[in-house]
């Protein structure tokens, strides 16, 4: 085999100038007023709407290097928390293009490697203060939700108003000293009160002391914050409402007859008291995605009226599907108890026939095909089964394994049959004419969830069948609107599986764009998941970039730090005194370099909510909140303030702007800090190695592209 070398550590790294270009493909997709993005399939010609950074990178090319190790970091972060994917896509391109100026400036690589991880270090540690757990913002959005002037206002609907004005930083306020009468928010305290100061401790560790959170009480400065916010953006995702096909807020020929769909079902606002904070939880970690917060509010609600205790915080997103139906107007999406699915019309007819029936319930753990062998009980990851359709010979073997299965299912007076993996064509036409209903693709989660209420035991094989593996209770009929009709779009016919005491709820998700369904489903599971890490955690950060302004505070005065402490903390932090030297002499660059993509990050979010003209302009804005933070002497102090007054990335436009007062946002603890250390760990892995060793067959194409000057052949 041929072999090539590449030498990637020059000043221009090609590593970091390949994640730095792969980034700039998602940086409209960054705040809550992201761009949605067309992708276009050029052997098709169809095209998909997206607003997902997983979807925008299973649409590039990600053959280099650089690339595959991105697609891995971004599908990682996908996989455990489902949100954060933008942040992490951007800051990869920003702190590419930071490390490549330091690189210009020769910074060593070990200096910027040591320096920006402890950086960021530190800055996790500093953010803390800026926690808020979740029983305190519980609490407080639902007491804000039953103002006197909450129903004055007949444009303001509860579920809207209820987040406004949130009390949350009454035990901060006890630690600044404030004019006599401006503070009546202590009296207002809870009796278990949240030791605000012990997050508000935060070691600097390598680098040194520096300024305190608090200042103690005499000291005025801290009470001296005036003026309004400079950063906006807004939490709100600005509608299109002149389109008759984006328009998800106006009338349709479908709107007249939706009546008699109420309830948590319908995913109206509930009362203020009704879904325990939850839903209106939900509503300030949506960052403006009205439709699926609507559905959520509805989940939370059905889930909590069935937990044991009314005051419980949970949400299982075990029990939640989704079913995507496209040709009915967006305003038709709701959530339905029991399982619905897709099928075929002839299934339909199968179904209809078996309609207020008690049916006998198979589950299969498998593929229902007669070349299906089990895999081991340890399943590999990332392996997609495919099904090939068998040539079946009139009596040859896979017609005795069709006849066979048949008997089973009659013999057990099985209806339906639930299938984790594929069913065989034939058989599933066998069962057709025999009344027999089989679905493929069900998940692991609603098959269990059967299983528990049926008393159904899963098979692999139906040779493992038995009587007792046969559950009971499972009905099943064609699903219908909330206006009472039967809905039949053509080629697939939405049923309804059900059971008594089933948990599962499924969100419907219903849209005329076939283009856009992608993206509506992707929203639904992000907010999803954004409240279900929200109350594992059992606390957030404040939102409205107070996370990012903070760090970048906290960077200035980590620069500003005097050199005699850096240099007695570097001495202990490092083995090496050449290496402590170095880093010493290029912290203030290196620092600098990870502030950077912070500010961008905050500067890009204004630009995409068109609250600044420019990114020159947004950079001002965030040096002037800087400079204000400084000035009061406790940075968190000043960002908590701004925070509360709505002064943070406040939007002025968007479905919910015309409300009086500023909707506070929440950002998710863990998974934002996590796509922090995701970026960088990929920006300095890539920045250390040193070459690119392409092994294989294609020395002849190597040889031939404009790249060839870059390899060696070995």
């Amino acid at each position: 085999l041929s072999m090539a070398f590449r030498a990637v550590n020059a000043r221009r790294h090609i590593g970091l100038q390949e994640l730095s270009a792969l980034a700039v493909a998602g940086r409209t997709l960054l705040g809550p007023m992201k761009s949605w993005k067309f992708i276009v399939d050029e052997g098709t010609d169809q095209s998909t709407l997206i607003c997902s950074v997983v979807r925008l990178i299973e649409s590039l090319d990600l053959t280099s290097a650089a690339g595959q190790l991105l697609n891995e970091t971004i599908q990682a972060q996908n996989k455990e928390f489902k949100t954060g994917m933008s942040t992490l896509l951007f800051l990869v391109g920003a702190w590419s293009n930071a490390i490549l100026e330091c690189l210009q400036q020769n910074v060593p690589v070990s200096a910027i490697v040591s320096v920006m991880s402890e950086g960021l270090n530190s800055c996790c540690e500093r953010v803390q203060c800026l926690q808020i757990p979740i029983h305190d913002v519980n609490k407080e959005l639902c007491s804000s939700s039953v103002r006197p002037d909450t129903f004055k206002s007949g444009t303001c609907q509860i579920e809207h108003d209820s987040l406004l004005n949130p009390q949350v930083f009454m035990y901060f306020q006890r630690e600044i000293s404030a004019p006599a009468g401006a503070n009546s928010i202590n009296s207002c305290s809870h009796p278990d009160d949240w030791d605000f100061n012990k997050g508000l401790v935060s070691p600097l560790a390598r680098f040194g002391s520096v300024t305190p959170l608090v200042k103690p009480a005499g000291n005025r400065s801290a009470s001296m914050i005036s003026g309004s916010g400079v950063i906006a953006s807004s939490c709100n995702k600005q509608k299109l409402t002149h389109s008759r096909y984006f328009n998800t807020l106006g009338k349709s020929l479908f709107s007249g007859q939706q009546s008699s769909f109420q309830g948590y079902l319908s995913g109206q606002a509930a009362g203020p008291h009704s879904s325990y904070g939850l839903g209106h939880l939900a509503m300030a970690l949506s960052h403006g995605n009205q439709t699926s917060v609507k559905l959520l509010q509805g989940i939370v609600e059905y889930q909590q009226e069935r937990a044991e205790h009314s005051d419980s915080s949970h949400l299982n997103t075990a029990e939640i599907v989704t079913c995507c139906l496209l040709g009915l107007p967006e305003s038709y999406s709701h959530v339905s108890p029991g399982f619905v699915t897709l099928v075929s019309p002839e299934q339909a007819t199968v179904t209809k026939h078996l309609e207020d029936k008690p049916l006998r319930i198979l589950l299969m753990d498998g593929d229902l095909t007669e070349q299906y062998r089990h895999l081991g009980f340890n399943r590999p990851r990332n392996v997609q089964t495919i099904l090939e359709h068998p040539s079946l010979q009139k009596g040859g073997a896979e017609d005795l394994w069709l006849s066979s299965v048949l008997g089973i299912l009659i013999r057990f007076e099985v209806n339906l049959v639930l299938v984790r993996g594929n069913v065989c064509e034939n058989l599933m036409e066998r069962c057709i004419a025999n009344h027999i209903l089989a679905i493929g693709s069900v998940s692991w989660d609603v098959m269990c969830a059967f299983g528990e209420v049926t008393s159904a035991q899963a098979v692999t094989y139906l040779t493992q069948l038995k009587a007792s593996c046969v559950g009971t209770g499972a009905q099943v009929e064609l699903w219908k609107a909330h206006d009472g009709r039967v809905v039949d779009l053509g080629e697939l016919v939405p049923i309804r599986i059900k059971a008594q005491a089933i948990p599962l709820l499924t969100a419907m998700l219903t849209t005329t764009v076939a283009s856009k369904m992608q993206l509506i489903e992707d929203q639904f599971w992000t907010l999803v998941y954004r409240l279900h890490h929200a109350l594992n955690d059992k606390k957030v950060f404040l939102g409205g970039g107070a996370v990012e302004l903070l760090c970048l505070s906290h960077i200035q005065t980590l620069t500003e730090q005097p050199l005699q402490s850096a240099n007695k903390n570097a001495v202990k932090g490092f083995h090496s005194p050449w290496l402590a030297a170095s880093v010493t002499e290029y912290k203030s660059v290196v620092l600098q370099a990870l502030a950077s993509g912070w500010k961008r990050y905050l500067s890009v979010i204004m630009c995409n909510a068109a609250k600044a003209a420019s990114e020159l302009e947004a950079s001002t804005s965030v040096d002037h909140h800087l400079k204000r933070a400084a000035a009061c002497g406790s940075p968190s102090a000043y960002i908590l303030k701004e925070f509360r007054r709505g002064a943070l990335l406040r939007g002025g436009s968007g479905p919910l702007a015309d409300h009086r007062e500023d909707l506070k946002v929440y950002d998710n603890v863990t998974a934002k800090t996590e796509a922090w250390r995701r970026a960088l760990d990929l920006v300095l892995l890539v920045l250390q190695t040193d070459a690119e060793i392409i092994t294989g067959p294609k020395r002849i194409e190597m040889v031939n592209s404009h790249a060839s000057g870059e390899f060696m052949f070995l």
